[in-house]
């Protein structure tokens, strides 16, 4: 559902339970798409958490820094928009972080965020910076 949110850029809520994803009205596609894979992952993996809470809190949202909650959601998002094949694909022909956000038309956060994951999986690349706290 839109909402003209100010800062935040989404939030998840379980009400009466009913699951819903409010979304900033207008945000840029790109980031909107990431948004929802964002809420998406909360809904799939944190539920019960969000049903516990009452629902999310609007200021915890996104911030891989503060929750661990966050960041997996953030993996989620990165793991469903960003294949790996796509990904080494592009690493192959020599691409960067940023190159390969444009080419996916995704956010070079969420590209470092998914190469970190790769990384971790084995692959040896070398690792950009990423702010935490791109979604907030």
């Amino acid at each position: 559902m839109p909402r003209a949110f100010k800062h935040q850029k989404g939030v998840y809520k379980v009400i009466e339970r009913n699951r819903y994803i409010f979304i900033k009205q207008d945000l840029h596609p790109v980031m909107h798409n990431i948004v929802l894979l964002h809420e998406i992952g909360h809904d799939q993996l944190h539920r019960s958490a969000a049903i516990a809470a009452g629902g999310f809190q609007e200021f915890n949202l996104f911030n891989m820094a503060d929750r661990a909650m966050e960041y997996e959601a953030n993996m989620f998002a990165a793991q469903v928009a960003l294949p790996d094949e796509e990904i080494l694909e592009y690493i192959m022909r020599g691409c960067d972080v940023a190159q390969i956000a444009q080419l996916m038309h995704s956010d070079i956060n969420l590209v470092a965020l998914k190469t970190a994951e790769l990384n971790r999986q084995g692959c040896r690349f070398r690792q950009p910076e990423h702010r935490c706290d791109f979604l907030k």
